[in-house]
């Protein structure tokens, strides 16, 4: 199984493009596909419930609540692994902390300036071929 922690900008991007083939909306219907389990803890679903009720996003009503408990059924509520160096942007810190806590998972973001830069950390393209990868397998 592939675990990832997707970071906000990840589902903002696919929730306003008009592009269904976008990486960023081709990882959110993986995700509705069941190709990889989500990782969360409390902060990053308050953190998405934020986010996408911004009305600048002018997304339509009840979709960010069921895609938010699409991943709080189908993910994994998982603990923080202490990272001890600091980060560019300490509010990110724990969607980066949540991705240490499983093994071989990944943090997927549009945003690298974020975050450490490891193999860890990879963009919605990158994450899209680990997913096909696996398939081959």
């Amino acid at each position: 199984m592939i675990y990832a922690v997707i970071d906000i900008n990840v589902l903002v991007s696919a929730l306003i493009t008009h592009n269904s083939l976008s990486p960023t909306a081709k990882v959110v219907r993986l995700l509705f596909d069941g190709e990889f389990t989500p990782l969360y803890e409390s902060s990053i679903i308050e953190e998405y419930q934020e986010v996408l009720s911004r009305a600048k996003f002018k997304l339509q009503p009840g979709v960010a609540d069921a895609l938010i408990s699409f991943i709080k059924e189908h993910g994994i509520e998982a603990s923080r692994t202490a990272f001890l160096e600091s980060m560019p942007d300490e509010d990110d810190r724990v969607f980066y902390e949540v991705s240490l806590s499983v093994e071989d998972s990944f943090l997927v973001t549009g945003n690298f300036k974020h975050y450490p830069q490891t193999p860890k950390v990879i963009s919605p393209a990158d994450f899209l071929s680990v997913i096909i990868e696996s398939k081959e397998e």
